[in-house]
């Protein structure tokens, strides 16, 4: 994959998080695939919308960085993703304002509301509390890693894809939903088990 290409679309990606309102700061963590052996992620400590396509860090899986940069503090979280799935081609790793009320709350995000909801999303686990920055995290995470969409408790929220932009989707859909249920209350009922069958073989 073109390396600078690549480093571009990272840009947009964490400027139209930070333009929606997922992120803020430096909070959060984006990364792409390159190839078998490299990964390119959002550096540490840095402000979401002011990052430019140099500021990416290149990093091998073996978590050793190449040129310039400190990588994310949650890179490993990133690199246990990716050797657990093949088809990944980008992690998103944020802070939307809903999705981490519902997390702190330790309330599971209910993802069956809408169809666009049980498509891009599915079931949606929340992941146990860990330090952040630490192992025990990343084995955490690692555990749920079939999932396309993570809830962290007390923390955010972690969505994966085939490329940036389905990753991001997934996190603005996760974040619609959190926000659904904040307007619904007790009141939004899921479809059934019979209708999401149909939904998802459509």
């Amino acid at each position: 994959m073109d390396e600078e290409r690549v480093r571009k679309e990272l840009t947009s990606i964490c400027k139209l998080m930070y333009d929606r309102g997922l992120t803020f700061s430096s909070g959060g963590n984006v990364s792409a695939r390159l190839d078998d052996e490299h990964i390119l992620i959002t550096p540490s400590g840095k402000n979401k919308g002011l990052l430019l396509p140099e500021d990416m860090v290149k990093v091998h899986m073996d978590g050793s960085v190449i040129g310039q940069g400190k990588p994310s503090i949650e890179l490993g979280i990133h690199l246990a993703l990716y050797s657990k799935r093949k088809d990944l081609g980008a992690v998103l790793h944020c802070h939307p304002p809903y999705c981490t009320a519902l997390a702190i709350k330790g309330e599971r995000l209910r993802s069956f509301l809408t169809p666009e909801g049980a498509i891009l999303l599915g079931e949606v686990p929340m992941s146990k509390y860990q330090t952040p920055g630490t192992d025990r995290l990343v084995e955490e995470l690692s555990s749920h890693h079939l999932s396309n969409a993570i809830l962290m408790e007390r923390h955010g929220a972690i969505t994966t894809g085939k490329d940036l932009m389905e990753a991001f989707n997934r996190m603005e859909e996760m974040e619609f939903h959190a926000r659904l249920q904040h307007i619904l209350g007790d009141k939004g009922r899921e479809f059934d088990t019979v209708e999401i069958k149909k939904i998802l073989g459509m």
